[in-house]
């Protein structure tokens, strides 16, 4: 086989629209699908041949362990593949969308993503409280909540958030103002340079943000840790899940699933439903169950 034919291994760091980078031991890449395709996910494992000195096509994609991704009825957009955790920036100020929260919380149950939510800007200390209000029924749901503050204690900040970086495939995702980007360029120190460097690879000049990109954590390739940073979105539609996977995907009803009176209960108006009777005597965060009734009635609009 001649060296142009050659395929090669490598991990996909940057998507915008259908183009690609690959990080090919090392060597950055850039990559098309064949035709019109387009469900590769930034931390693809691809095999690509190469077409030219820097350029190839992405010949198939590596088994996904896992993979992220939100939809609205007509289309799906996928987020990033290979994930191990996910974490969800909130902060003090501005207020932050229980919806997404929730809603990212859903969809990393449904891909069997582990989550973890970041309260960031402790120090608008007036504001703390409130926040922290809000984020105790999501730790009581057992997703872990690291407080931290990237301007006005960034080494406490590295140092509680990079352990929980180790050895793991991560994405940081989040509403704008939340202070995300301030979270990775600590983690990274490098990350603008490398913004650049793919911005001007992918050749999507000043619009830096509007890509998802995985920056390296370290050089050892046994742990290859990565951080992957998507841009801010303000919705997070699962259209995609169906019945059981919704019901599934909420930790709190998984006591409950099996004792309702009728096999096929859906969980929402019918008589000795288990779940009911639990979000009845406040077992279930009312809250909750509402976006289920609501994410159930999105599953059934799906057209595509």
């Amino acid at each position: 086989m001649s060296a142009a034919n050659k395929e090669l291994t490598g991990t996909v760091i940057a998507a915008h629209g259908r183009h690609y980078l690959a990080d090919v031991d090392g060597e950055k890449i850039q990559c098309v699908t064949r035709g019109k395709k387009t469900n590769v996910a930034v931390g693809d494992m691809v095999h690509v041949k190469k077409t030219s000195n820097d350029q190839a096509v992405i010949e198939r994609i590596g088994e996904r362990s896992t993979l992220l991704y939100r939809s609205d009825q007509y289309k799906s957009k996928l987020l990033a593949a290979n994930l191990s955790r996910l974490f969800i920036v909130v902060a003090t100020e501005p207020g932050f969308a229980d919806d997404l929260v929730s809603r990212s919380l859903v969809a990393c149950e449904a891909a069997g993503i582990e989550a973890h939510l970041i309260l960031n800007k402790t120090d608008v200390t007036d504001l703390l409280p409130r926040a922290r209000q809000r984020v105790l029924p999501y730790a009581a749901l057992g997703y872990p909540v690291h407080e931290v503050s990237a301007t006005a204690e960034p080494e406490q900040t590295v140092a509680t958030l990079k352990p929980l970086l180790d050895g793991q495939r991560s994405i940081f995702i989040g509403q704008s103002g939340m202070g995300k980007s301030s979270l990775i360029n600590l983690l990274v120190p490098d990350a603008d340079i490398a913004v650049r460097e793919i911005s001007a690879a992918l050749d999507t000049g000043k619009h830096t943000t509007t890509f998802t990109r995985l920056y390296w954590l370290d050089d050892a390739p046994e742990n290859r840790a990565a951080i992957i940073d998507s841009p801010g979105f303000q919705e997070f539609g699962l259209y995609h899940l169906s019945e059981g996977m919704l019901e599934r995907a909420f930790i709190e009803f998984k006591p409950f699933l099996g004792g309702c009176k009728y096999y096929n209960c859906r969980h929402l108006a019918e008589p000795q439903c288990a779940v009911l009777d639990a979000v009845s005597d406040g077992r279930i965060a009312r809250m909750r169950h509402e976006l289920y009734g609501q994410l159930l009635h999105e599953s059934a609009q799906t057209l595509y």
